[in-house]
């Protein structure tokens, strides 16, 4: 597997929750890892962003751990950072996203990111 950039939107410092466990996934899989949350706070040791307009680098994957409501908020973020894959987690599912990113001809999955690294479908 190639070592990826994987921003995590929604990221969490609480080790209970499950964007808390992909960034530590994803970092013991080599990925570099951009932690976004709004708070700012300090994920596994990395600092967070608080909004996906603040990344400059090329993201490969960008995984979402907010509700569908706040992905209405980012959408347009989404499509400017234009990552080359976005997977929504359960929960992060936006029928509104799917079509910008069709219409952006950017790859999207429904899919859980811990899954996917799980079983190397990542």
């Amino acid at each position: 597997m190639k070592a990826e950039t994987v921003a995590v939107m929604g990221a969490s410092p609480d080790p209970e929750r499950y964007s808390n466990k992909a960034v530590r996934r994803l970092l013991a899989a080599g990925h570099r890892v951009i932690p976004v949350t709004r708070d700012g706070s300090t994920i596994e040791g990395l600092e967070s962003l608080t909004s996906l307009g603040q990344i400059t680098e090329k993201v490969d994957t960008l995984t979402l751990y907010v509700g569908p409501a706040a992905i209405a908020g980012i959408t347009g973020d989404i499509l400017r950072l234009r990552p080359v894959r976005v997977i929504m987690n359960p929960g992060a599912q936006s029928e509104e996203l799917k079509a910008a990113l069709d219409k952006a001809k950017i790859e999207w999955v429904e899919g859980c990111t811990l899954v996917m690294l799980s079983t190397g479908s990542f």
